[in-house]
């Protein structure tokens, strides 16, 4: 049969998505382990992650889990920094941190051949971390530097205040850190923090073509962990009302943009509507806002709309960086699109692209078991499994312009709105 090159192939979305689900288990000490096994791939990687515990210690030094974390891998009892780097390296594996407001913890990457070898040093880092005082004193004259470019940039210092906006600077995730609360840092606290705000409620996750005797030695060498009780504390999210916030700096050359609002989290029935909404108005490169404000009015190289989340609730966000003294016309450009969708018929033509676009992008998202163990993570903590992106593909396959504008409707309102704008206003 002689193929017709002329011509692209036939296009299809698949009418479902079949995902295996990470292997579970539980250790001896509790610990929930999540294996995802990965045939033919001699990687392996190993996240050992807790939630943050905001104890009162904490909330008195905010940059506390951070420098404690991040001085972790500066040496154990029995490699300094420098010895504990080279061994890593000589058998070809990296450790690293994770960090966030919710979530922190390590993580491995290294290979099958390894693995055995590795393993019992990284277990180390959980116990038997040093903290030595010359690397704080470099780490907290690195994290001063880093809080005073921050405010000079106007990206960064528009990601602070739309965050403090919507969670309210009381709030730890609203904290923007200051030089002073770097000061107030000590060795004592962060052995104080090590020893009795770390090691709470941790989840192993592993990927790699491991046999039962590997993923059984994996297991060895967390089930002993020394856990402590959970001391996480919840803070409530208050309700904000609509508010605008404004940093001027006359040497910026730009204007940074933020617009956010509290949306639904991923569980809510209407969540995947306003997903498929928001893809429309910012969350590609073919989206409304880039048409309107990037090609045609010329005032940003790059301008996106995405849905994020903290704390188990979701929001919305707009992000742009602005040619200096446009961040009004733009914020104002960005509500008069939203307006059009929920007004102005969508011609089939963008429907069909968007249903494409967002169907191939979400089955991109699963081309290795590291990817699949990626998105299980996003999904299980907020209390979901799999079966969640089987909704999500069956929804791009089926929706209607209707089902998106009656969301839009519902909770695009200026209601809760937060904008920022920081740079030449």
């Amino acid at each position: 049969m002689k193929v017709n090159r002329s011509q692209a192939p036939g296009y299809q979305i698949p009418d479902q998505i079949t995902l295996t689900p990470p292997e579970y288990r539980t250790l001896s000490n509790g610990i929930p382990v999540y294996f995802m096994p990965s045939p033919n791939i001699l990687a392996v990687k190993i996240e050992v992650i807790f939630p943050v515990q905001y104890t009162e210690a904490v909330l008195n030094k905010p940059l506390l889990p951070f420098f404690m974390l991040h001085m972790i891998l500066e040496g154990t009892k029995d490699l300094k920094s420098d010895a504990l780097d080279d061994f890593f390296d000589f058998h070809g594996s990296e450790a690293e941190v994770v960090s966030g407001y919710e979530r922190q913890g390590l993580s491995l990457l290294t290979t099958q051949k390894h693995l055995t070898a590795v393993l019992p040093v990284f277990r180390t880092l959980f116990t038997a971390a040093t903290f030595p005082e010359k690397s704080l004193v470099k780490k907290k004259s690195q994290k001063k530097l880093s809080i005073g470019i921050q405010k000079e940039q106007t990206s960064a210092r528009a990601n602070q205040l739309i965050r403090s906006g919507l969670f309210g600077k009381d709030h730890p995730f609203g904290h923007q850190a200051t030089e002073n609360d770097v000061d107030a840092i000590n060795r004592e606290d962060l052995i104080d923090y090590y020893k009795n705000g770390f090691l709470s409620s941790p989840q192993l996750f592993v990927t790699g073509n491991l046999s039962d005797m590997e993923l059984q030695a994996v297991a060895e060498s967390f089930d002993n962990l020394p856990l402590i009780a959970e001391k996480m504390d919840f803070f409530p999210i208050s309700p904000v009302t609509q508010s605008r916030q404004i940093e001027h700096k006359p040497e910026a050359l730009q204007s940074s943009i933020r617009i956010g609002k509290w949306m639904v989290p991923l569980s809510h029935p209407d969540y995947l509507a306003l997903s498929v909404f928001n893809t429309l108005l910012g969350g590609y490169f073919g989206s409304r806002l880039i048409k309107n404000i990037r090609e045609e009015k010329g005032y940003t190289y790059g301008i996106n709309s995405f849905l994020g989340s903290l704390n188990g609730s979701n929001y919305w966000m707009v992000a742009a960086d602005v040619k200096g003294g446009y961040g009004e016309e733009v914020i104002q450009e960005v509500y008069k699109e939203i307006q059009r969708l929920k007004q102005e018929p969508v011609p089939e033509e963008e429907i069909e692209i968007i249903r494409n676009y967002l169907a191939g992008n979400l089955l991109a998202n699963f081309s290795s078991p590291f990817d699949l163990m990626s998105h299980f993570q996003q999904v299980h903590f907020q209390g979901l499994d799999f079966s969640f992106y089987t909704r999500q593909l069956d929804f791009i396959r089926k929706f209607e312009e209707k089902d998106l504008v009656e969301k839009a409707d519902k909770y695009f309102g200026l209601e809760g709105m937060q904008e920022v704008i920081t740079g030449m206003v």
